[in-house]
């Protein structure tokens, strides 16, 4: 038989029997997972075998995340101020959230639209932050925002976070959208039918905030873009700054976070930065007063602020956490040098430090809810960005099975 001809006879073999070769490593693979109950590739079968069909184990803790959708224009600084100085008001108030007894994981996300400074060919639409964990970026990337004339283009906005974010996860996670304008909800090419209609499709809910008269709102259609996902409608008075009713055991809670902070140990390549980044988030919370600083340091104290990516006494609490893996590259200089045995010590040893810590904190905590609770009845309330996103929050997830006390 001739060379080509028997290339040709090996190639056609090859292409009919792979496909049997890869679906028996599949079977196997899940005969192997049925009897281990890790649901894991085995070792002994590459993973490149079991096929692009192969659906990872859905993640043990359910999540609650949120894609906030931030109209950037002009005339938007009262929405981009309420935004900054809400978050960890926000985030304290999801703090008390449970699944079966369980905490969940809060990921955040961000995007601008309507700011001139984006692309026009981008539709002025661009992803400030996919889904993190990481708070202070969050806070970090909410105080680089600023406003610029443009075209506020609703329904392309939530399909391009709906197409480029990882909205897979448990069926139980809660889905949320969060998007806030103040012009017709109809702008634009892309029709806020059919990306909620895509919404729907990805269980997402989309809550909608017009800033501006209510009527004016459902008129505009951001009541009927709500609606077709089962969201709630909101309006807000966009240049209300958020009230922060200062506490006499705010001053006792600042000293407290000082030593908290003390308690990071950084590592990585990032660390330094991000270390650095957790002071100046600090400073930013204080812009808006002591009362938001001390939100933003009981935030800091929930299971929702973890810094495992750069903190060692985070990372050390992490199933999987190896001591030995981290480069000596890596170290603080304060731990370089050292033997595991010592570097151990002393990550146990901040450890201990920052739960004391916390507690105390929780201690003035609850004087201060006391506190603020007699306070606020004698001050008149109207609707703000973080009363809207509280009160759909907190609605959507009881129907998911979650509890917020």
């Amino acid at each position: 038989m001739k060379t080509s001809h028997l290339k040709q006879r090996l190639t056609s073999l090859r292409s009919r029997f792979l496909p049997f070769i890869a679906a028996s490593f599949m079977m196997l693979n899940t005969a192997c997972s049925s009897t281990t109950g890790n649901g894991q590739v085995p070792l002994d079968i590459p993973a490149a075998t079991v096929g692009q069909g192969f659906v990872p184990t859905p993640t043990a803790k359910k999540q609650i995340k949120i894609a906030l959708l931030l109209d950037t224009s002009n005339s938007m600084d009262g929405l981009i101020d309420q935004a900054k100085s809400t978050l960890w008001k926000f985030v304290n108030a999801l703090s008390t959230t449970t699944y079966e007894n369980e905490k969940p994981e809060l990921q955040i996300a961000l995007y601008e639209y309507g700011n001139s400074r984006i692309p026009a060919r981008e539709g002025f639409i661009k992803q400030v932050s996919s889904f993190t964990g990481d708070l202070d970026l969050i806070s970090q990337q909410l105080f680089s925002l600023s406003t610029n004339g443009g075209d506020e283009f609703c329904g392309e906005v939530i399909h391009t976070s709906l197409q480029q974010l990882e909205w897979n996860g448990n069926a139980e996670d809660l889905r949320l959208i969060f998007i806030a304008g103040n012009e017709e909800f109809t702008q634009g090419a892309r029709s806020y039918k059919s990306a909620c209609g895509l919404a729907k499709e990805k269980d997402v809910i989309v809550n909608t905030i017009f800033c501006g008269d209510f009527n004016e709102g459902i008129i505009g259609q951001w009541k009927n873009g709500a609606d077709l996902t089962k969201g709630n409608y909101m309006s807000i008075e966009q240049d209300r700054k958020t009230v922060y009713i200062e506490s006499p055991f705010d001053i006792e809670i600042e000293k407290l976070n000082s030593s908290l902070n003390a308690t990071y140990i950084y590592y990585g390549k990032e660390g330094s930065s991000k270390k650095e980044n957790q002071e100046v988030q600090d400073r930013n919370a204080e812009y808006y007063g002591k009362g938001n600083k001390t939100e933003r340091v009981l935030s800091k104290t929930s299971s929702f602020y973890s810094n495992s990516s750069w903190d060692l006494v985070d990372a050390s609490n992490q199933k999987d956490f190896d001591i030995t893996k981290i480069k000596e590259s890596e170290w603080p200089e304060e731990l370089k040098g050292k033997t595991t045995t010592e570097r151990q010590l002393i990550i146990t040893q901040k450890n201990n430090e920052r739960e004391e810590i916390k507690k105390q904190i929780g201690v003035y905590s609850i004087k201060r809810t006391e506190y603020i609770a007699t306070i606020a009845k004698e001050t008149g309330q109207t609707s703000s960005l973080d009363d809207a996103m509280l009160k759909a929050v907190t609605e959507q997830a009881k129907d998911k099975g979650f509890t917020i006390q």
